[in-house]
C-alpha cells in the first residue's frame, strides 16, 4: 500500500536524462516505486496528467537562516516556487554561533533580533524543534566567526584568533554544519587573508565539508579574486563553490567568457563549481562604492528612513539635490538592488554545465529583490520556455541532481526508488515568475503541488503543510537527521 501515487505525469528525474511518462509511488517519506502503478493500492492518488513531475528544487544559495524559524502564513517564498531544500549561511553570514544585539553589516541582512545562539549546535537544535517548511543544510559564516572572535575586524586574524575560529568551526561541523562560507568582499572580512581562511577551514576536509565563497571582487579585479578563491579551495582540499558568479560594471560586461574559461581550467585539477541567479541585478547592503557601477539602484530597506524602500537612488538624489553617493551614505544602514550586470553574461553563466541555481534572496528586506520569490520559475519560464537557452531536463538537473551531488545531499535531488520524496508538479507551458521589481512578493504561476518528504506542503502556491522539512546534518555529524 502506497501513501500516495502521483500518476500520469512526465517524470524528469533530475539526472539530465530525457523525460518519461510514469507513475511515482511514495510511502513514509520515501519514493518506493516508479513505473506503471495503475493497479497498485494507495491511500491517495494525485493526477499529474499533462504536467511535469520533478525532484523538489534545491536552492543552494540562501540567507534563510532566520526565515526558517519564522512562521509564515499563506504563501511561502520557497515552497511556492517548488523549492523543497535550501542551503543557508552563505556569503560568510550565518545566524550562529553569535550572540549580539548589534550585528554589523552585512550580518544585519538576517535582521537584528535573532542573534541569540551561542553555538552552532544550539542553532541546529532550534531548527529541529521548529516547524520547518523545507529541508535545510547549514553553512557556518566566516564573517560571523570573525565578529565573535575578533575585537578588531580591520586587520588579519592573529594565529590565536584563527585557532579559536577553527575550533568553533570544528564544533559546528561535528554538530552537523556542512561547511564554511566566506564573504571577503564585505567589511567584516575584507582584511582577512587567504592564509587566515585556510587556517580557519583546516578541519573541513576531515569532516567532509565544503567551502562556498563570495569572492573578494566581482568587477575589475575579478581575475585576481577568482585566483584567490581557487587557491583557498586547493589548500583546503575540499569542494569549492563560487557564490553567485557574475560580472558587475559596464567595463566588465562580456568578461564571463574569460572567467568561465578560468573555472573550466581549474576544474581539471580541483573540485570547483558555481551557483548563479537568473537576473541581471544584484542585491546586498547599500554601498556608496557600488553606485557608479550601476545604471540604477533601488533601495530595499533603510533603518533611518524606512519610507524610501522601493525608491530609486537617482530619484532621491534629484529630489534632494545631492549626489547618489551622498544619499547612499545618509540612508545607511540600508540595502539595495544594483542594476550592473549584462544579460548576455547572465545567460552565458546560467547555461554553463558547471552552473547551479541559487536565489540569494534576502527575506528580511522591506522590498526584496524578486529573486526571493521567483528564481526557479524564472529559469523554467524565461530561460527555458521563452529564450530556449537549454532544455527543461538540463534546467531541472541544474536545480536538483547537480546541486544535491555538489553539496552532498544524499538521497535528494533525483527521483529514484529509495530516495526522499521531495517532489514538485508543474505546468511547463504556464510556469512563470510573477515577482517583479515593482511587486517583488508575487507568487509564481504554474506550480501545482510540492511534496516535502512525502507530505503535500504546497498546492497552487499556497502552503498547506509547514512542518514537513528536516535539518540535513553534514558528514561530520554522528547524529544525522534527514
Amino acid at each position: 500500500m502506497f501513501d500516495c501515487i502521483i500518476e500520469g505525469g512526465e517524470l524528469v528525474d533530475g539526472t539530465g536524462s530525457a523525460r518519461v511518462r510514469a507513475d511515482l509511488g511514495m510511502s513514509q517519506g520515501k519514493i518506493l516505486a516508479i513505473g506503471d502503478l495503475s493497479a497498485a493500492p494507495a491511500s491517495e492518488r494525485v493526477s499529474a496528467h499533462g504536467r511535469i513531475v520533478a525532484p523538489g528544487f534545491i536552492d543552494v544559495h540562501t540567507h534563510d537562516d532566520r526565515l526558517l524559524l519564522t512562521p509564515t502564513a499563506g504563501a511561502h517564498p520557497k515552497l511556492s516556487q517548488g523549492v523543497t531544500t535550501v542551503v543557508s549561511g552563505n556569503c560568510g553570514v550565518s545566524l550562529a554561533p553569535l550572540q549580539t544585539r548589534h550585528p554589523p553589516p552585512p550580518l544585519d541582512i538576517l535582521g537584528t533580533d535573532g542573534w541569540i545562539y551561542p553555538s552552532f549546535a544550539a542553532y541546529l537544535d532550534a531548527l529541529e524543534q521548529s516547524a520547518l517548511a523545507v529541508n535545510v543544510a547549514c553553512l557556518v559564516g566566516h564573517s560571523t566567526l570573525r565578529v565573535k572572535h575578533m575585537a578588531d575586524l580591520g586587520r588579519p586574524a592573529t594565529p590565536d584568533e584563527s585557532a579559536a575560529m577553527a575550533a568553533e568551526l570544528a564544533s559546528a561541523l561535528a554538530a552537523g554544519a556542512i561547511g564554511l562560507s566566506t564573504g571577503l568582499y564585505y567589511p567584516p572580512a575584507k582584511a582577512a587573508t587567504a592564509e587566515e581562511v585556510v587556517a580557519v577551514g583546516a578541519q573541513l576536509k576531515a569532516a567532509g565539508g565544503i567551502v562556498t565563497m563570495h569572492i573578494r571582487d566581482e568587477g575589475d579585479a575579478i581575475d585576481e579574486a577568482l585566483r584567490e578563491a581557487l587557491h583557498i579551495g586547493r589548500e583546503l582540499g575540499v569542494d569549492t563553490v563560487i557564490s553567485h558568479h557574475k560580472l558587475v560594471g559596464t567595463a566588465n560586461h562580456g568578461r564571463s567568457v574569460q572567467t568561465l574559461a578560468m573555472l573550466e581550467q581549474a576544474a581539471r585539477g580541483q573540485a570547483v563549481c558555481f551557483d548563479c541567479y537568473p537576473y541581471n541585478a544584484s542585491s546586498t547592503m547599500l554601498l556608496p562604492s557600488r553606485v557608479k557601477q550601476s545604471s540604477d539602484v533601488l533601495v530595499t530597506w533603510s533603518q533611518p528612513e524606512p519610507g524610501v524602500a522601493g525608491r530609486s537612488l537617482k530619484d532621491l538624489a534629484r529630489e534632494r539635490n545631492q549626489t547618489e553617493e551622498e544619499v547612499a551614505r545618509a540612508l545607511q544602514p540600508a540595502g539595495a538592488i544594483y542594476f550592473a550586470m549584462s544579460e548576455d553574461d547572465v545567460g552565458r553563466i546560467l547555461s554553463h554545465p558547471m552552473a547551479m541555481v541559487g536565489s540569494d534572496g534576502l527575506a528580511h528586506d522591506v522590498r526584496p529583490h524578486p529573486r526571493l520569490w521567483g528564481t526557479f520559475p524564472r529559469v523554467l519560464g524565461h530561460y527555458v520556455r521563452q529564450r530556449k537557452l537549454f532544455s527543461l531536463e538540463t534546467a531541472i538537473y541544474k536545480m536538483t541532481g547537480l546541486s544535491a551531488r555538489r553539496f552532498g545531499l544524499a538521497g535528494r535531488g533525483i527521483l529514484a526508488p529509495g530516495n526522499h520524496a521531495d517532489v514538485v508538479i508543474f505546468d511547463e507551458h504556464r510556469v512563470t515568475a510573477n515577482a517583479s521589481y515593482e511587486h517583488p512578493t508575487e507568487v509564481s504561476s504554474g506550480i501545482d503541488a510540492v511534496f516535502v518528504n512525502g507530505r503535500l506542503a504546497c498546492r497552487n502556491g499556497l502552503s498547506v503543510n509547514m512542518d514537513a522539512g528536516r535539518v540535513l546534518r553534514g558528514k561530520g555529524n554522528i547524529r544525522k537527521t534527514g
